[in-house]
């Protein structure tokens, strides 16, 4: 017997459309350093993240696509999330990196500069990324990537207790598992490296 396919507004259409562009952002962050590193560690971790999440956002298009709605929608993202972090919030911890200057989208096909997704790094920082070379490039990827793994988390935890369709919060699960575990294999490498970069 097989359950309805969720619907516009569900937390499990909510999910796979945010995720997916969440998951994006830090593919880009990824290219970005692998083609300015020369670090065998940096380039493994973000060889790592491009394959994991290119292959997690391919599972969410095709539930999109199985479910019959599009892979963007007209709502802002983040509102199939209770009390959702507003932009520019962070959750960086006590010793943690500093968070992205500004919490935007990066304007993906059909969602240009839409506000609010926990842990996006900016336009900005993404530009600072791309000009960054060796040691200090790598040093931002990671301060990056520790605010953005933690905005993965926020949202895999509330979908993984909400969503209706037990594929998805099994994904929920295994994002919010894996993710929380290399945040402190970033902290390491970043702390390795001589710390986070200061303010541009």
């Amino acid at each position: 017997m097989s359950a309805a396919a969720p619907v516009e507004g569900s937390v499990d259409v909510g999910f796979s459309r945010d995720m997916r562009e969440h998951h994006g952002q830090a593919v880009q962050m990824s290219v970005l350093v692998r083609d300015r590193s020369a670090d065998p560690e940096v380039r493994t971790l973000a060889l790592d993240v491009m394959l994991t999440q290119q292959q997690q956002a391919g599972q969410m298009y095709g539930w999109l696509a199985d479910w019959g709605v599009a892979q963007s929608g007209a709502a802002a993202p983040m509102q199939w999330m209770p009390h959702a972090p507003m932009a520019g919030h962070t959750m960086a911890g006590a010793g943690a990196a500093p968070a992205p200057t500004e919490t935007t989208s990066t304007g993906m096909p059909g969602m240009p500069g839409m506000p609010g997704m926990p842990g996006m790094a900016s336009e900005a920082d993404l530009q600072r990324l791309a000009g960054l070379n060796g040691v200090e490039a790598e040093r931002f990827y990671l301060q990056l990537m520790i605010p953005h793994h933690r905005g993965a988390v926020t949202m895999a935890e509330v979908a993984a207790k909400q969503a209706e369709t037990v594929v998805v919060r099994r994904l929920a699960e295994t994002i919010a598992a894996s993710q929380n575990a290399e945040i402190t294999v970033l902290q390491q490498m970043l702390t390795a490296r001589g710390g986070p970069l200061a303010s541009a």
